[in-house]
């Protein structure tokens, strides 16, 4: 009997998603990990210096906006780490297609198919507004001075506050996971990725949402091997900054989640 956990990674060639990618390949022994995205070559996001050493025989070309080729794509999966989207683009077009109709899509797809998980991308972007207003906005621009000893930390409990079309349509996705798992038993897990940078953030423009690239395929991965009580859930996926304003202890507590870095000392990922 295979005991092999089969996973799909959507947007594969991106950098979060290659790295998700990767660490899933690496590890042969615990999943059949398989690959989509719209094409073979890597995104503007992806450093040059990694090599996108995909098989061809773990990889699919699909447009997400087609909901036969998704319906396609993710037969016999048992997980599907939904990480492809348009990252912010501003061209409401290309948002619709990808993060709107291609994330329900991708909701709708997995559960013809019997899919069993969903784990998928959010954005720190849906807390935006939080992070504009104080006390938030002075961890931010590190001003410590104007910091409180009892800072609130924000938690998904805390309704969402985008300040853009592209935190909006993650909020989207964030509705659909939860829609999906309670009208149809299906387990749907959101992450909330904060600032991916490949060098050291410079205070004060993102040291407070940084997550390391280690970090986030981490937290990823622990979602993917959640326990399947877990029906929906909503985490952020932040490495432990000093000045981190959002929680992780959630994640800690029902996945396991426990950050090596903070953004005052950065590890870079090889993606070789």
């Amino acid at each position: 009997m295979n005991s092999l956990k089969k996973v799909l990674v959507t947007g594969a060639t991106g950098q979060i998603g290659y790295m998700t990618y990767k660490r899933l390949l690496e590890q042969p022994e615990k999943y059949d990990a398989y690959a989509l995205d719209r094409k073979r070559e890597p995104s503007e996001r992806v450093p040059r210096s990694w090599t996108l050493a995909i098989p061809d025989d773990k990889f699919q070309l699909c447009d997400i906006s087609d909901f036969e080729q998704v319906r396609r794509a993710v037969e016999g999966s048992e997980v599907v780490a939904h990480l492809a989207a348009d990252p912010g683009s501003g061209d409401w077009e290309s948002l619709l297609s990808n993060n709107i109709i291609g994330t329900y899509n991708v909701f709708e797809a997995c559960r013809e198919a019997g899919v069993r998980r969903v784990v998928a991308a959010s954005s720190i972007m849906v807390s935006q507004g939080h992070r504009e207003s104080e006390p938030y906005r002075a961890m931010m621009e590190r001003r410590h001075a104007d910091i409180p000893d009892d800072v609130q930390v924000i938690t998904p409990d805390i309704p969402a506050e985008p300040r853009g079309i592209y935190g909006s349509t993650k909020v989207w996705t964030e509705s659909l996971a939860r829609t999906y798992a309670h009208q149809y038993d299906m387990s749907c897990i959101c992450v909330r990725i904060g600032q991916v940078e490949r060098d050291r953030p410079r205070p004060p423009q993102g040291a407070d949402i940084y997550v390391s690239q280690w970090d986030i395929v981490q937290i990823i991965e622990r979602c993917i091997n959640a326990d399947d009580n877990l029906r929906f859930e909503i985490f952020y996926g932040m490495s432990n900054n000093d000045l981190r304003w959002v929680d992780i202890e959630n994640a800690r507590r029902k996945v396991g989640y426990v950050p090596q870095d903070r953004a005052e000392d950065n590890h870079d990922y090889d993606g070789d």
